[in-house]
């Protein structure tokens, strides 16, 4: 199959390219490929989280674990707990000796209670029954769990291995509760866990666990850039939304289709600005933007279109809700789904073909209208990185109603556009090699498995080393703030994504740096992120509240200005595999000095906007522009304070506090926050 172009109107906000060096798709003796290898290190810890992208073989590996628990760790059950029943399927019976494993992964056909008649609340029986007998493996689904933990308390479930899938349905909430009765486990602390995840964050911004449950955590992480690096396959993921203007987007989805792509077509919620109210009527319009309809297979009940090149495709339609699309569903799990490339061509779905939805030959997962979770656009997205030959380009489209000037509700228009903004600033976050940041010092030098560059390690200036095989790069930058505590190392090592996530959502942050032409780059790096990271961690001290900051601002910063450079052909003589990571290189080596003060200098939306700028017609972008302008921005005093904060820090590195005159409009700023203050206090002492 030849790589196909994208179409023309399409303007991806990221491209990123891989090697596909093929190193993760490589089993060992034991028949584990690299994720599984990494996390089967880790069998012997009584809580761990992985964190890995979909198809990189999270369920076997809990397969792997929970068979050693169960066989040498004295774990006498093992509960494996899904969102919903079709993810049940992932953990059947897996045949792993036949790979080189100890033992092979069996679960008695009534123990998979995804399988099982009736409602969650009535097999709650069936769990007290698995708990009193002598078979080991029950697979269930979050709510079949609740409601057994509910009805017998967490003392029934001791010296049992809790395995969680998809763990970012669990919050720290107290009215989540898996997450209060995980919390429960923790603190008797007579069970292992084991919490999987290819997006350790939540749509709602919620925290996934507490600080203190977390903290009992031993993490392993496997990157997106490390799984599509390895592939065999695909070479290339892109991620971009468009705008369109008509008011149907069954009238413009023709400028981001392609027939010939192997696509699912995520139909708007019936309560978006973009749905047409019919959901029927939407999928017969896209059956005929598709080519002519010339009725249906009865085997598959997929839906047969000749589209206008003569082809003959096969469409599944999983949102005709009555029993046909049980038909249709039973059809895309079976074998030659996977097996043959032409079994289907496109599915079009609503809630469905999301979270655990396995097609591995998606190329093209086009999605119609906003979604205000990110994690349901990475679960989304994740449906077209899976692996397979002769695919050599996959792509994920946010098709966006544009804002309309003459439009009553022009202000939700523009704040779902700032949502497709944000979960593509996320995505690019997602996609890019993991960042480990260093403080330049005298004593610096270069770290074993990192390739510097054609000049090597540099001891008199800063350096960018990248190491492919772990898909990591090492950064040196002056005036870094180190992280102390060990939960600050850990933030920084693991989580900087949930810190840009929660940045990123920050509507006020947005709006400004996308389209305040005077906004001061400092007040969204610094007091934004700082307050962003003080609300999200309270027990860190201001030095780790700092350091958390700053390498978040330089994670997303530099993420930004590599993208621009790498997109910029120009200004680049490599292979598109590694684009991105000479962009990084390149922009740590035209700055005379790569420091905090400098990446702090640098508005993270900028890039953002000059993507919007090409694909929203001029007339929208100035519309949203005075939307923006007319909200008047005031200073807070906790704002003020930062502000003040920060001024300190200024008189000790300069020996002078900011002057409200100075030429640099940061320096005003810091200013006009120790003015803010001044004026307080004199309101206060005259009554």
């Amino acid at each position: 199959m030849t790589n196909k172009p994208i179409p023309s109107v399409a303007v991806p906000s990221v491209s990123v390219n891989y090697a596909s060096n093929g190193s993760s798709k490589k089993a060992n003796e034991l028949g584990m490929r690299v994720m599984q290898e990494r996390a089967y290190e880790m069998r012997g810890e009584q809580y761990l989280l992985i964190k890995s992208p979909p198809a990189s073989g999270k369920s076997r590996a809990l397969m792997f674990i929970a068979l050693d628990k169960l066989n040498n760790q004295g774990v006498k059950k093992a509960i494996v707990v899904v969102p919903e029943k079709s993810i049940g399927s992932s953990f059947n019976n897996e045949a792993l000796s036949k790979y080189g494993f100890y033992w092979d992964w069996e679960v008695a056909p009534k123990w998979n209670l995804c399988n099982a008649p009736g409602e969650d609340g009535g097999k709650v029986n069936s769990v007290k029954a698995f708990l009193d007998s002598d078979d080991q493996v029950l697979v269930c689904t979050h709510a079949t769990f609740r409601f057994a933990v509910d009805r017998f308390g967490v003392a029934a479930f001791d010296n049992c291995l809790i395995a969680v899938d998809e763990f970012h349905h669990v919050s720290a909430n107290p009215d989540n509760k898996l997450g209060a009765h995980l919390g429960e486990f923790i603190t008797r602390d007579k069970v292992h866990i084991i919490a999987m995840t290819g997006s350790y964050f939540r749509g709602d911004s919620e925290a996934v666990l507490s600080p203190e449950d977390e903290a009992n955590f031993k993490t392993v992480t496997y990157t997106y850039y490390e799984q599509l690096n390895g592939y065999e396959y695909l070479k290339a993921l892109d991620i971009g939304y468009y705008f369109y203007s008509s008011g149907d987007y069954t009238s413009e989805i023709k400028k981001v289709l392609n027939s010939s792509e192997k696509t699912i077509i995520h139909i708007p919620n019936v309560n978006s600005r973009e749905s047409q109210k019919d959901k029927y009527a939407e999928v017969e319009k896209i059956f005929s933007v598709l080519g002519t309809w010339e009725g249906s297979d009865e085997d598959t009940g997929f839906q047969l279109i000749r589209t206008s090149e003569g082809k003959l495709i096969k469409v599944a339609d999983l949102v005709d809700d009555d029993q046909k699309r049980d038909k249709v569903s039973a059809a895309l799990r079976r074998p030659e789904a996977k097996a043959d490339r032409d079994f289907v061509d496109v599915i079009i779905a609503l809630g469905m073909a999301k979270e655990g939805f396995d097609w591995v030959w998606c190329e093209h997962a086009l999605t119609v209208g906003y979604r205000s979770s990110l994690t349901e656009i990475i679960q989304i997205v994740g449906r077209a990185t899976r692996d397979a030959e002769g695919k050599t380009r996959a792509r994920f489209t946010n098709l966006i109603a544009e804002p309309d000037a003459s439009e009553d509700a022009v202000v939700d228009a523009v704040n779902d556009t700032l949502k497709a903004i944000a979960a593509s600033l996320l995505m690019e976050q997602v996609l890019t090699p993991k960042f480990d940041f260093k403080p330049k010092t005298p004593t610096s030098g270069p770290q074993e498995g990192f390739d510097y560059g054609e000049e090597g390690y540099n001891p008199n200036g800063n350096n960018v080393g990248f190491n492919e095989a772990t898909g990591q790069f090492q950064i040196e930058i002056n005036g870094l703030v180190e992280p102390k505590s060990d939960s600050a190392k850990r933030i920084c090592q693991e989580d900087l994504n949930e810190v840009i996530t929660a940045f990123v959502q920050d509507k006020a942050a947005l709006e400004r740096g996308l389209f305040d032409e005077e906004v001061v780059p400092e007040e969204l790096t610094q007091l934004k992120m700082g307050k962003i990271v003080k609300d999200k961690y309270p027990e860190l001290d201001n030095e780790d509240q700092e350091a958390v900051r700053q390498h978040a601002i330089a994670a997303l910063n530099i993420t930004q200005q590599a993208k621009d450079i790498a997109n910029d052909s120009s200004s680049l003589e490599s292979s598109s595999s590694t684009a991105f990571v000479d962009g990084v290189r390149k922009f740590a080596m035209d700055v005379r000095e790569l420091d905090i003060d400098l990446i702090d200098r640098i508005n993270p939306f900028s890039e953002a906007y000059s993507i919007l700028a090409k694909t929203m017609n001029e007339a929208s972008l100035k519309q949203i522009k005075a939307i923006i302008s007319s909200k008047k921005i005031k200073l807070t005093e906790e704002e003020a304070r930062d502000l003040a904060g920060r001024a300190i820090q200024f008189k000790r590195e300069r020996g002078r506090l900011p002057d409200i005159t100075a030429a640099d409009p940061w320096e005003r700023r810091l200013a006009e926050g120790i003015a803010f203050l001044q004026r307080k206090v004199m309101e206060q002492n005259n009554g």
